[in-house]
């Protein structure tokens, strides 16, 4: 039985073979720039000094992660990067869900096809293409302040080295720059829903409004579970390319995040090892996070990955 069972599995094999074939360079390039280099994790256990290598430099245990703990600056950016990071991940669903919800009640085609292309342009472009971008409207001089100055007459507000506008530009820009793509996704899971369930809610006097409420939602939840699994994977990441163009010094105080601070630390500074700690510890953290966000949905509406 075990040898007709190998059979079984090598002509199975051999039939796929392209599809194997296909997917042998995504597999050698996720090894190369993502599993090899986990072993310069090592770095964060040692005083790494680049001419002895990983070999012969001194091994100090958790003295690293000591030292980044008790660092002014670590703390200040954990609190920034879980600020950003969590408005960026409820907003960048609940917009998108809203947006999607009411394309759907659209029954023009032609503006729903144009809205959707429309909301999806910015998320093909670089963070250093819109960045400058943001940087012209929101300048002292920019549009903003015009059309402020022009119609309101309020004085210019200079956003771009205000802690109290700054951080919410990052994360409104952010949103707008992604809402495209899981729009698209939501109205994709939408189109799914069976009709039969807006016929039997119809029959029953539902509004449009119920047949969202007890229908739509309800249908597309699997989708906006993995969306929201995606983003808790990455609440340590608040969009390292975004904030490294957009960042000044005067902002430091609201926008500084750990990434940015690993990239100070390590390119700028020469500290490897303390880089490469703080870099661990947010990896640990996003780990744990997915893995408690997964265990509520798979105990609430048995939710599963595989």
């Amino acid at each position: 039985m075990a040898e007709k069972e190998r059979k079984k599995k090598k002509k199975s094999l051999y039939k796929t073979r392209e599809l194997h074939v296909m997917l042998l360079p995504a597999v050698i390039f996720t090894a190369v720039f993502a599993y090899f280099p986990m072993f310069g994790l090592i770095m964060a256990f040692q005083d790494f000094k680049p001419l002895l290598g990983f070999t012969k430099s001194k091994f100090v245990g958790f003295d690293q992660f000591a030292y980044i703990f008790t660092m002014p600056s670590f703390r200040q950016a954990f609190v920034n990067t879980f600020i950003i990071a969590f408005f960026k991940i409820i907003l960048s669903i609940l917009v998108p869900l809203i947006l999607s919800l009411m394309l759907n009640e659209v029954i023009k085609s032609w503006f729903k096809r144009s809205v959707q292309t429309i909301v999806f342009i910015p998320y093909f472009f670089s963070w250093a293409i819109l960045a400058g971008m943001l940087l012209e409207i929101f300048a002292y001089d920019g549009i903003v302040n015009n059309v402020l100055e022009s119609f309101f007459h309020i004085e210019p507000i200079a956003f771009l080295v205000s802690n109290k506008y700054f951080r919410t530009i990052i994360i409104a820009s952010d949103v707008w720059k992604g809402m495209g793509y899981n729009t698209v996704l939501l109205l994709a899971a939408i189109t799914n829903v069976d009709a039969a369930l807006y016929e039997a809610a119809r029959v029953d006097g539902a509004s449009r409004w119920k047949q969202v409420l007890h229908v739509t939602l309800p249908s597309i939840l699997p989708m906006v579970a993995v969306l929201t699994v995606l983003g808790l994977g990455g609440i340590l990441n608040a969009g390292f390319e975004q904030i490294l163009v957009m960042y000044n010094p005067t902002v430091e105080k609201t926008v500084d995040i750990l990434d940015t601070l690993v990239y100070r630390m390590g390119i700028a500074g020469h500290q490897y090892s303390a880089a490469a700690a703080m870099g661990l510890f947010k990896s640990a953290v996003s780990l744990v996070f997915v893995g408690i966000s997964y265990w509520i949905l798979y105990k609430k509406s048995d939710y599963r990955v595989f």
